[in-house]
């Protein structure tokens, strides 16, 4: 996964209890809603997840809204991001077992595949406490650390975030 560090333009929307005389507060205010804004925003095909606001870089003139008094400012702000890239080796929790593969967890990227036919040597084994286990007795069951390779991946727009496809055909893949 490639950490970046972007320079974003957004509009940030204060609520007139929120403005103070002083300026203190509205810049506490405004730090405090970019970062709501951004958390509900979650990620973008071009920059990948948002993972914090590191820098306020300026703020332009408030605009008053007519109907609800609250307040619109420009706002210029520096922000990590993190975007997977296909080949990418990565380290992800087993979330839920299935016998065509595994879904996995790695940071904020919450839709993670590993196909049955990417995991070379495992075997599906069901019951209670469904895995997959190998030849020397490795096993991938609920909760485990696995190190995996990105094979592909996809931008969904409507839950704006990236389904991943993984693989675990290579060295030094599989559960840690």
């Amino acid at each position: 996964m490639v950490f970046m560090e972007v320079d974003l333009s957004w509009n940030v929307i204060i609520s007139p209890e929120q403005l103070d005389a002083k300026g203190l507060l509205l810049h506490k205010a405004i730090i405090l809603r970019l970062m709501d804004d951004i958390a509900s925003r979650k990620a973008s095909k071009e920059h990948g997840y948002y993972v914090a606001v590191t820098t306020l870089n300026s703020v332009g003139e408030g605009k008053v809204r007519e109907l609800s008094g609250d307040v619109l400012f420009p706002v210029t702000f520096t922000c990590i991001t993190l975007k997977p890239i296909k080949g990418d080796i990565l380290v992800g929790t087993v979330d839920k077992i299935l016998k065509h593969g595994i879904f996995l967890k790695a940071g904020p990227i919450g839709s993670i595949f590993l196909s049955e036919k990417t995991m070379r040597d495992y075997k599906y084994v069901g019951g209670d406490n469904p895995m997959f286990l190998n030849d020397k007795h490795a096993n991938l069951e609920k909760d485990t650390m696995i190190r995996f390779k990105v094979l592909g991946l996809k931008w969904l727009e409507s839950d704006r975030e990236f389904q991943v496809l993984a693989t675990l055909a290579a060295d030094f893949l599989g559960s840690l």
